[in-house]
């Protein structure tokens, strides 16, 4: 059974959580394709971009409980599959947006969290349900935690509260919440601007962005100094500044022909 279905078009790989019969609860079958299909794209040049939707209401439940419920001592838990598969998102070398179109509980917050551009809608809600279920949000706390604001982190983690896209937006969670109309238009609009950056520049900015600082300033300029300069000096680089030099797309930009 297909429960992550995946189409490219244009440079953007959309990748669909299918499961809507239990609310796209993240199950370790439903995991184990999204991590064949990101790795899929991850491979595939002519993807440049993926969203992460969701068919049905709910964009997910969370970790499948029926099937944590049931596992034996040696099974693997849909949380421990989940790990993995946030690990994989954090460090992918190519943007992802999450499209919200419904509710987000517990885990499928971590998937959020690890995009790097999420949208949703307004009326979309979102919870921390564990501490209601006597567990924590361990898992999803290493991508979630650096988007929250914490205070409402603590807030949120704590009560296990219902709170909308708005809130969501505010708090750091998502980067934008808009009208159910204009959520397909504010994601595509997100894709377009993606897509015309150089592949290999944002696979670079991607580990900018994941970066802590543990040294001082003086190395860490050094550091970023070399970064910049080999950028600039690399065939994609090149071509990036003789097309802006030359009034044209460069030659990474997708065709729509």
């Amino acid at each position: 059974m297909d429960l992550v279905r995946t189409v490219t078009a244009a440079g953007v790989t959309t990748m669909t959580l299918d499961s809507p019969s239990n609310r796209n609860a993240l199950s370790t079958t439903l995991l184990r394709q999204l991590l064949e299909s990101l790795a899929a794209s991850s491979a595939d040049s002519g993807s440049r971009v993926v969203v992460l939707t969701h068919t049905g209401s709910v964009f997910s439940s969370g970790v499948d409980l029926k099937e944590t419920a049931a596992a034996g001592p040696g099974d693997k838990l849909p949380a421990e599959m989940l790990a993995d598969v946030l690990a994989v998102l954090w460090e992918f070398p190519k943007p992802v947006v999450a499209r919200i179109a419904g509710p987000a509980r517990a885990g499928g917050l971590g998937l959020i969290g690890a995009a790097d551009i999420a949208v949703c809608t307004r009326a979309a809600t979102f919870a921390f349900t564990e501490v209601r279920l006597g567990v924590i949000p361990a898992v999803i706390s290493s991508t979630v935690l650096p988007r929250l604001a914490p205070r409402a982190a603590a807030e949120l983690y704590l009560t296990g509260d219902v709170f909308d896209g708005t809130r969501a937006a505010e708090i750091g969670l998502v980067t934008a919440a808009v009208e159910e109309g204009d959520l397909d238009a504010a994601v595509a609009g997100y894709c377009a601007s993606l897509t015309r950056g150089g592949p290999l520049a944002l696979s670079g900015t991607k580990q900018l962005l994941r970066r802590t600082r543990n040294e001082s300033i003086r190395t860490e300029l050094s550091d970023l100094a070399q970064r910049s300069a080999g950028y600039f000096k690399s065939a994609e680089g090149r071509e990036g500044v003789a097309a802006a030099r030359e009034k044209r797309d460069p030659s990474w930009v997708p065709s729509h022909d």
